[in-house]
């Protein structure tokens, strides 16, 4: 047992309430259990109590057993003053005040509903399992789960927030410079979202504004920043950016990362560095001013549409500047579309929303649930324990409960172990 299941206990007063006594044997009446306290010192606040007939206002401490309170060195802080009532799962020694008054003791033991400490045993039973509740997950009822599921998918979307708002702060706001270091992070995917962001914070965005007019000076800058117009090459297309790069680095004081920071081992060629670079280096010069376009933008068709752009000729038969290879053209797939809308576009939609107090919810919900689930390890599982995903919706809901309810065992603040522990 831990101790947080006795401040869920306490807090929904999942116990025998009827003729409660303290371990000193005086009657207690709860009037108000007090406020949840998820900062230090005692566990819930401005509690209300009837001890022995007598009315007290304060605190709550609560402990697996009495000797804790010692244990945690509560004695010697005078947070602890105002505790009017110790909560313990067992009893195990007295318990003083600084003025040697024994302090009101109220045991749990054998007072807990029989059922709700059935089913707490159930979900933290240490049997490994994927995730705690995966035998009973599947049987909650639609209203509930789809409830959360929103809640979730909000809360994600306010995690992604917090580095967002970092970003604009650094930016003075500039929410186009914003964008280009978020989809950049992007582009690169997980094996190289760090490096590609790396580049993006390598210069002043405003060095992007200035060149982004023309092809070539555009691809010299974030192949030249990106460390990958360093070596000796013939070739007419790698000299001729390489020759601009330099022109560009002198002038704008640059200085570039290095080409080691990307990685292109055991990846798809679709997804090698360079053509990801290539087709980002597309995407500006084709759009100026992209995120004012994207923040019109409301159906999913029209996103695809401005991400159709063609890259130069020099990558339709090659995948790195080293050698050339079959002819191919290397488009923007929807799919990667919907990875950028999910983890860049919408979630920077809705800071700017939210802080020109335009967000529509509903809206947003209903484009979400217009985009294709993802696919990976994670929603595959959820699958297989019956929960299906019809959505991006679902499945951005489900990698924030996984992620951060179910590997981290917050069952008690999980809408779905709160409707099991209460079965």
């Amino acid at each position: 047992m831990k101790e947080k299941f006795l401040h869920y206990v306490w807090q929904y007063k999942l116990f025998n309430q009827s003729n409660l006594i303290t371990t000193n044997k005086e009657n207690v009446f709860i009037v108000h259990s007090g406020i949840q306290n998820n900062n230090s010192g005692p566990d819930f606040l401005n509690a209300k109590i009837e001890i022995g007939g007598q009315l007290w206002f304060g605190n709550i401490e609560i402990h697996l057993k009495s000797s804790d309170w010692y244990a945690h060195n509560h004695e010697k802080d005078s947070n602890y003053d105002a505790v009017i009532l110790h909560i313990v799962y067992e009893d195990d020694v007295e318990i003083f005040m600084k003025n040697n008054t024994p302090i009101p003791t109220l045991e749990l033991k054998g007072k807990i509903n029989k059922e709700v400490l059935v089913n707490y045993n159930k979900l933290f039973s240490k049997n490994i399992r994927w995730i705690p509740c995966e035998k009973q997950i599947g049987f909650i009822d639609d209203f509930l789960m789809n409830n959360w599921l929103e809640r979730l998918f909000f809360e994600r979307l306010e995690l992604k927030s917090t580095f967002i708002s970092e970003l604009l702060l650094k930016s003075n706001n500039d929410f186009e410079a914003v964008l280009f270091q978020l989809l950049a992070k992007n582009f690169g995917l997980k094996v190289n979202g760090e490096a590609f962001f790396k580049l993006a914070t390598s210069f002043e965005y405003s060095v992007l504004r200035k060149n982004q007019h023309k092809e070539k000076e555009l691809s010299s800058l974030l192949f030249g920043q990106a460390g990958f117009l360093e070596e000796e090459r013939t070739e007419k297309y790698y000299k001729e950016l390489q020759e601009t790069y330099s022109y560009l680095k002198h002038k704008h004081s640059l200085k570039n990362i290095e080409k080691n920071n990307f990685q292109f081992f055991r990846m798809r060629p679709s997804n090698f560095p360079t053509i990801r670079l290539a087709q980002l280096s597309a995407l500006y010069f084709k759009h100026q001013h992209l995120f004012s376009k994207l923040i019109t933008l409301n159906k999913l068709s029209d996103f695809y549409v401005l991400f159709s752009v063609e890259i130069n000729d020099f990558w339709n038969d090659h995948f790195t500047f080293e050698k050339p290879s079959k002819k191919s053209i290397k488009k923007i797939t929807k799919a990667f579309v919907d990875l950028l809308l999910i983890n860049t576009i919408l979630p920077l939609k809705f800071v700017y929303l939210k802080r020109i107090g335009q967000l529509d919810e509903e809206e947003l919900l209903e484009f979400v649930k217009q985009m294709n689930p993802e696919k990976n390890a994670i929603i595959t599982k959820f699958n297989e324990q019956k929960v299906a995903s019809e959505s991006a919706f679902e499945t951005q809901a489900l990698l924030q409960l996984k992620n951060n309810y179910c590997s981290t065992k917050e069952c008690l603040q999980c809408k779905i172990g709160n409707r099991i522990l209460r079965k």
